[in-house]
């Protein structure tokens, strides 16, 4: 099985904590120079110089921008793909607050849609012309298994993490000629930040931590949380050459929690 990275480039978004580092990781260990995106310029400079190296050529850079602001993203992505074109690009980006969905504010879906739709949109746009020259691309969106299941209490992040789900499907169909495939990731309940905003909010309407926990484990067939490194090792195996004919697919990485069958 053919999974070296030698000699490409990946671009993670949200690449300072969480799915993101660990993919990070994954993807240099394949022999990938990474560039590594998020807000955190001290958190991007001290992983930088962790990730694995030694490869030809291989080289990790950090870019620090906040992916809700368009026009500042457009500009730091254009400087990274002008200097190594990206074969790579791990669409990623922390999830909006929890709450239903009849009372939230219509600047909350603004917000998100412009935070995950938006940023994946400016940040493939750029991508694709070295992807396209090098007949090799690989796009992959950490979204979440809300685009099968709804979850309960996420109600904007349900809806945008829905739209992103067509985007790329959409997607997929219009570069799969050109060697270049789109997928999505969707993460289960899995220990980064993310989830333990969510337990915190739990926990501050008036439940234990434990509770929480079990209540969130009870639907899980595993019986435990995932690990960011489980969710990585997918996303590495999507950006190989031996992931070359998976394309336009949505695969949930969630210990079974989720019951549809597509």
């Amino acid at each position: 099985m053919d999974l070296r990275l030698t000699g490409r480039h990946a671009l993670v978004c949200g690449a300072s904590q969480g799915i993101g580092r660990a993919t990070a990781f994954e993807l240099a260990e394949l022999g990938a120079s990474v560039t590594l995106l998020s807000r955190s310029a001290e958190a991007l400079k001290a992983l930088a110089a962790e990730l694995p190296g030694g490869q030809p050529g291989q080289n990790h850079r950090y870019v620090a921008v906040d992916m809700l602001d368009t026009d500042a993203l457009a500009r730091a992505v254009a400087e990274v793909v002008g200097d190594h074109a990206v074969h790579i690009l791990v669409n990623n980006s922390g999830g909006p607050p929890g709450g239903p969905v009849w009372s939230a504010e219509p600047e909350a879906f603004l917000a998100a849609y412009r935070q995950h739709v938006i940023a994946a949109q400016v940040v493939t746009q750029a991508c694709l012309p070295g992807m396209r020259q090098a007949h090799y691309g690989r796009i992959v969106n950490v979204i979440s298994t809300s685009v099968k299941e709804p979850i309960h209490n996420l109600g904007v992040s349900n809806t945008v993490r829905a739209a992103t789900a067509g985007w790329a499907k959409t997607l997929s169909a219009e570069v799969a000629a050109e060697g270049i495939t789109v997928n999505n990731i969707l993460p289960g309940y899995t220990r980064t930040s993310r989830l333990e905003s969510l337990v915190d909010a739990s926990v501050k309407a008036g439940r234990s931590r434990d509770e929480v926990e079990r209540g969130l484990l009870a639907s899980v067939p595993a019986g435990r949380f995932g690990d960011p490194a489980e969710v990585a090792a997918l996303i590495a195996f999507l950006a190989s050459p031996a992931a070359g004919y998976i394309n336009g697919t949505s695969i949930a990485v969630d210990g079974g929690r989720t019951r549809s069958l597509n």
